[in-house]
């Protein structure tokens, strides 16, 4: 069997640069403020991981397969259609908070958020404590 590797990985390039070369202004904004947002609630250094996704912390996994691996606890990625934030858990635990959230779309475990305008902050900055302390517990 071949071993899956992640292309999506952690690196060393720089955080600062990659958030202050995001286009447009305005989505360069909301990534600052995010950025800043989730270094306070992690009380870590955000890495990039991979070309375009920033993350803070970070938890080991194991499937059924036995594939194992390391990801980020949280992150963020300021991608052109939208501000995609990773919420690893998923959304199960935070109905209440997406109610309360605003304007947004979920996948799987990520949270897209066309612009802050558009969502209430501190409903956003408890989802943000509440999945990163949880996937910190793991």
């Amino acid at each position: 069997m071949a071993k899956y590797e992640l292309k999506t990985k952690v690196n060393d390039d720089d955080v600062m640069a990659f958030l202050n070369a995001v286009e447009p202004e305005n989505r360069r904004l909301d990534a600052l403020t995010i950025h800043e947002l989730m270094t306070e609630i992690t009380q870590v250094k955000g890495k990039m991981w991979g070309k375009s996704i920033v993350g803070f912390g970070k938890y080991s996994y194991t499937y059924a397969s036995g594939h194992s691996g390391e990801w980020m606890a949280i992150g963020f990625s300021p991608r052109k259609q939208s501000l995609t934030l990773y919420i690893m858990p998923g959304f199960d635990k935070y109905e209440d908070l997406l109610n309360q959230l605003g304007k947004h779309k979920i996948g799987k475990s990520c949270l897209y958020i066309n612009k802050l305008d558009d969502i209430d902050l501190k409903v956003l900055k408890m989802m943000i404590q509440q999945s990163y302390d949880f996937m910190m517990k793991k």
